[in-house]
């Protein structure tokens, strides 16, 4: 079922008041309750909201340093053991496997400088990556930026690909 512009007041609407109950968003939005909550259920059944849960800021926990570590890994071990071996190193927020030079990107949050060269340290001592590659972000203008694609969807009416058929 595509998104339509209903799905997309919704999640706006628990995005900026995430502990809103259904019953006061079906109020602010003038639906009834249980389509509210049929809605938020189909989104969550396919995937277009991934959960509920809070957002933990590393800034407010002291990691003030966010790289992006380009990774190039040993082949003869292959991208699972890598992965395994970097979910262990907690400042790893995020990794992708990425096309180009390097075959893992990752995304890094350090104390200080010195403290990222001791993530990259311990990056490289899993004996899985042979060489990295860091680019230090100076500043972040958004991130986690889903809404205005979420609107984009709900203006054209798009499916996602497992759901579009074949005529």
């Amino acid at each position: 079922m595509p998104t339509d512009a209903l799905d997309a007041r919704i999640v706006t609407l628990f995005t900026d008041n995430p502990r809103m109950s259904v019953l006061e968003a079906s109020r602010r939005l003038s639906v009834a309750r249980a389509t509210v909550q049929a809605r938020l259920d189909r989104m969550q059944e396919t995937g277009v909201i991934a959960g509920w849960g809070p957002r933990i800021d590393a800034e407010a926990l002291g990691y003030d340093v966010v790289a992006y570590c380009s990774l190039t890994i040993r082949q003869d071990t292959g991208h699972d053991a890598v992965v395994a071996a970097l979910s262990r190193i907690p400042e790893i927020q995020e990794v992708h496997t990425v096309s180009g030079e390097s075959d893992l990107l990752a995304r890094v949050a350090a104390r200080s400088n010195s403290d990222l060269q001791r993530v990259i340290d311990a990056i490289v001592s899993t004996n899985t990556v042979l060489r990295t590659s860091s680019v230090i972000v100076l500043n972040t203008h958004f991130q986690g930026r889903m809404l205005p694609l979420l609107h984009a969807a709900a203006e054209t009416g798009s499916q996602p690909p497992a759901a579009v058929t074949k005529q």
